[in-house]
């Protein structure tokens, strides 16, 4: 288990490079620049950058520092802030790669991976993390939807060949599928869609559980992430140190008010 510590973290002005449609409902984005060369990796493969998106008509003090804006300007005027799973790092390249699951023109972040083009600006601060699949486990687990995705593919990407994999991912449908790879000699992806009425919860407390001590990664709508809390920690008896669990969004509320809801349920 990887786990960072919080810091405040620069602002990096990167450049969209290349955009790339994935699926129907995901885009990717992969940006670089000068300023890439700032960008310190944290070693998790749920590491995430806070893609900041300036509010339209107003304009930000030079050079961009998000403590100076919040400290000089209405709220009302602070960029708004989303949370996007780093899918790769190439160093090398000097390339981030983003991927941005779009739902038309709902939200902010989506609208914007839609509309977005080579050369446009890309504002992140970052990154922070918490999760790595870790050489403890005898086996592990990694379930979520399509926002869980491109943390899934990083960690299936970072096992070891000794590695024993079960992962579990909640799509639309089949063309919401992307190939993933991994080095683990015993693994296995079962793909889940919505469209046939397929059910994340039940599939991985149908599962067999493999010998030996599990880390799992659960990620994604906070409806099936609190029921495999409940059924993973209570009724599997898992060590709640080797469990990544988090809702990522809520069926029926906009980020704005998941965000409210979830610091109130954390407060509580």
């Amino acid at each position: 288990m990887v786990v960072t510590q919080r810091a405040t973290r620069p602002c990096l002005r990167l450049a969209v490079l290349r955009v790339e449609r994935l699926t129907p409902h995901m885009i990717r984005i992969v940006a670089g620049g000068p300023q890439i060369a700032d960008f310190r990796p944290n070693g998790c493969t749920d590491a995430y950058v806070k893609v900041l998106l300036p509010v339209p008509g107003v304009s930000y003090p030079e050079p961009f520092d998000l403590q100076v804006i919040k400290a000089t300007m209405p709220r009302e005027h602070w960029p708004r802030m989303r949370s996007y799973t780093v899918r790769s790092y190439d160093e090398v390249k000097g390339e981030l790669t983003l991927d941005f699951v779009v739902h038309g023109d709902e939200g902010l972040a989506g609208p914007w991976a839609m509309r977005a083009r080579p050369g446009d600006e890309l504002l992140i601060s970052g990154p922070g993390g918490a999760y790595a699949p870790g050489d403890e486990a005898d086996w592990h687990l990694l379930a979520g939807d399509e926002s869980a995705l491109p943390a899934i593919s990083a960690s299936l990407e970072a096992m070891s060949p000794a590695a024993v994999v079960r992962a579990f991912i909640l799509v639309q449908d089949d063309t919401e599928e992307l190939p993933l790879s991994t080095r683990a000699a015993d693994s296995r992806i079962v793909w889940l869609h919505r469209s046939s009425g397929d059910d994340l919860e039940k599939a991985v407390r149908d599962l067999e559980f493999p010998e030996g001590l599990v880390q799992a990664f659960v990620h994604g709508e906070a409806g099936f992430v609190r029921e495999l809390r409940k059924y993973l920690l209570g009724e599997r008896g898992m060590r709640k140190d080797l469990l990544s669990i988090s809702g990522y969004w809520r069926r029926g509320a906009t980020d704005e008010e998941w965000r409210i809801q979830k610091a109130a349920e954390k407060n509580a």
